[in-house]
């Protein structure tokens, strides 16, 4: 896939060859990083430039036995997970599968002139399927001083499958992809995009995330023409084994693997308080309670949200007494569990 009416903004790229180390730059960065060769070194990287077999042989070996769940969709939808056509249910099935299963039909439908259906293992943690895997498949995160709990006992995941796709999407937290096995085609756009994008419904998406209903191997401009803006705002980036590449926080990317067999592993870690609640949990509870307000009362919410949360969040207490902050303090774990505690009573009413 390559759009024409893309930008030509690059992103930005370091020489991470031999180091395994993602410079505390990197992590505090607020647009994506390509980190060339970071995990070049790393064996299942080493294995998969000799073959995808000798890559699913060296996966095998460190398997346990246990069932994951595992997507199956329909080699006619070209790899792509997504809805069927009036979007009342997803394109694809999902069950619990032995790994080796999955690997083995995915291996036969390499060898086979037919090719086959997609399989699809979405974010397995290494630890509970592949125990030792993580002994040689690690990342070091350089310390900064300031995030260092945040950044320690972070569990790589392991997404395996065939020729396959993971529609637009954004994590709530900072990412880490590192392609070990295959190409991958990413396409990134920054969380302002959301509009031009078309996110799907919220009940049902094929892996959590809300997912653009727009098909970038066909987009359709005449149902989707604001996607035009966003092109003008997107970065394709490719990524080889041993590459990796850092995705802040509600970047949107879209995820191609472009061989047969492909294997990321990725790293997800939220660097906020641990006492501080969910983003999505606001998100859904304003959909509740002010989505559907007049406009005149949406507006109204809109300013007095600016003075509490998005504006300057000393202006709404720096003009009163120390007793008498309360829950417009700055939050501590203490400040955070009176808080929590006064929401759920809210909620419950």
């Amino acid at each position: 896939m390559a759009f024409n009416t893309m930008t030509t903004w690059q992103i930005s790229t370091i020489d991470a060859s031999d180091t395994n180390v993602v410079p505390s730059t990197v992590v505090n960065s607020d647009s994506p990083v390509l980190l060339k060769g970071l995990v070049s070194q790393w064996p299942l990287v080493q294995k998969s430039m000799r073959s995808s077999n000798h890559a699913i042989d060296y996966l095998l070996s460190f398997y346990n036995g246990k069932t994951t769940l595992s997507c199956k969709g329909l080699g006619k939808d070209g790899g792509r997970f997504f809805y069927n056509d009036d979007v009342t249910k997803l394109n694809y099935t999902t069950s619990r599968m032995r790994i080796d299963d999955v690997l083995n039909a995915i291996r036969k439908g390499i060898e086979s002139e037919a090719g086959g259906d997609n399989y699809y293992i979405p974010s397995n943690p290494a630890n509970t399927h592949f125990p030792g895997f993580t002994d040689d498949h690690a990342i070091v995160i350089e310390s900064d001083g300031q995030n260092d709990e945040a950044r320690q006992g972070i569990v790589p995941n392991l997404w395996i499958g065939g020729k396959t796709i993971a529609s637009c999407h954004y994590d709530v937290h900072k990412n880490i992809a590192c392609c070990t096995t295959g190409k991958r085609k990413f396409t990134l756009f920054p969380p302002e995009q959301i509009n031009n994008l078309y996110p799907g419904p919220f009940e049902v998406t094929p892996g959590g995330p809300v997912i653009s209903m727009v098909d970038f191997a066909a987009p359709d401009f005449t149902k989707h023409p604001r996607f035009k803006d966003a092109l003008s705002s997107a970065q394709e980036v490719e990524l080889s084994p041993g590459d990796a590449l850092y995705i802040p926080p509600l970047w949107w990317h879209h995820v191609e693997g472009l061989n047969p067999f492909n294997v990321l592993v990725n790293y997800w870690w939220d660097e906020s308080p641990r006492y501080l609640g969910s983003p999505i949990n606001a998100l859904h509870d304003a959909m509740l309670s002010i989505r559907d307000r007049s406009e005149a009362e949406k507006q109204a919410w809109k300013h007095v949200f600016d003075y509490y949360i998005f504006g300057d969040a000393e202006q709404s207490h720096d003009h009163l007494p120390e007793n008498a902050k309360g829950i417009l303090a700055p939050l501590d774990e203490n400040h955070a569990r009176r808080l929590r505690s006064l929401i759920i009573d809210r909620l419950n009413k």
